[in-house]
């Protein structure tokens, strides 16, 4: 079993002594996040996980315990997030100085395979058009260079339980508008051709247009190529059915919760109201089995 932590919230940022807790535990319980009282048991323990994926924009308050995860057993690698955009758009994320140092921290200590670059989603605003992610790109890839093998780009999902918040944009600099085929075909290119000279094979996130005249192949976040070149373990390829049908991620349990990231940012599909994700992480339990509330195991 893959266990995702998690494409619903950032633990590592968030939640990481709540995680530490689970794995020693070996267990923890997630609530179906559309009822939830229905209640699942996840065993966490070292035999049962074939690999743990974190999700992250920081990482570090989850890294002081890298070394108890190894003691244990844990195999893991990291999909962090690093943008660089204004804070318009990402107005907590860590600013893009703090997190390559950070990014380059963290694999000095794992390797650059097992941490992998996410410039995804792409958000095309006045203030970041396609000469913006061009230049951004560019100086994100070189600080990373010789750190990642893979990066990850997107283009942003217009989610409709985010378009009121999206629709307050309109008439700022952080609107969201339309890039033109023949621009963001351009952009492409350059993003794959800036990849490969920083030593990064390029690939995409469940995008459903056909990248791949532009250099940009569909990739898995969760790998089961990943893994088995990682650790040298094997894990069913099964795509996995709970994902949209452009992604091509392999099956993995997903132990997190929706409204409980406080990033903040606008374009975010996982947190629809940042009051309420606020209100859930100052009820957070690092001892309770769930992320939010307190469901105990079921039976």
């Amino acid at each position: 079993m893959i266990i995702s932590a998690s494409r619903r919230t950032d633990i590592p940022a968030f939640y990481a002594e709540w995680m530490v807790r689970r794995l020693k535990e070996g267990y923890c319980t997630v609530a179906n996040p559309y009822n939830r009282d229905q209640v699942t048991r996840v065993s966490l323990k070292p035999e049962d996980v074939d690999a743990i994926v974190f999700w992250t924009r920081n990482p570090r308050p989850l890294m002081p315990y890298l070394d108890e995860l190894d003691s244990r057993g844990y195999r893991y690698y990291f999909q962090f997030t690093i943008l660089g955009y204004p804070r318009e758009l990402d107005p907590k994320s860590p600013p893009a100085e703090t997190a390559t140092q950070a990014f380059r921290e963290l694999a000095e200590r794992l390797g650059p395979a097992r941490v992998i670059w996410r410039y995804d989603p792409i958000v095309f605003t006045e203030m970041t058009p396609p000469a913006f992610h061009q230049k951004n790109f560019q100086a994100l890839a070189q600080s990373l260079r010789g750190h990642t093998r893979r990066v990850v780009v997107s283009s942003v999902d217009m989610y409709r339980k985010i378009e009121k918040r999206l629709k307050k944009l309109e008439g700022t600099p952080a609107a969201i508008c339309p890039c033109d085929a023949g621009d963001f075909e351009a952009l492409m290119r350059r993003l794959a051709g800036m990849a490969g000279e920083n030593g990064m094979e390029i690939v995409s996130c469940a995008e459903e247009v056909d990248l791949r005249p532009f250099g940009v192949l569909p990739g898995k976040c969760v790998d089961d190529r990943a893994i088995a070149e990682a650790f040298g373990v094997d894990v069913p390829a099964t795509k996995d059915p709970t994902q949209r049908n452009a992604c091509g991620c392999v099956v993995s349990r997903d132990i997190g919760m929706y409204e409980s990231c406080l990033f903040g940012c606008q374009y975010c599909y996982a947190t629809k109201d940042f009051d309420r994700a606020k209100a859930n992480f100052e009820s957070h339990d690092p001892g309770s089995p769930s992320l939010l509330g307190r469901h105990e195991a079921p039976g």
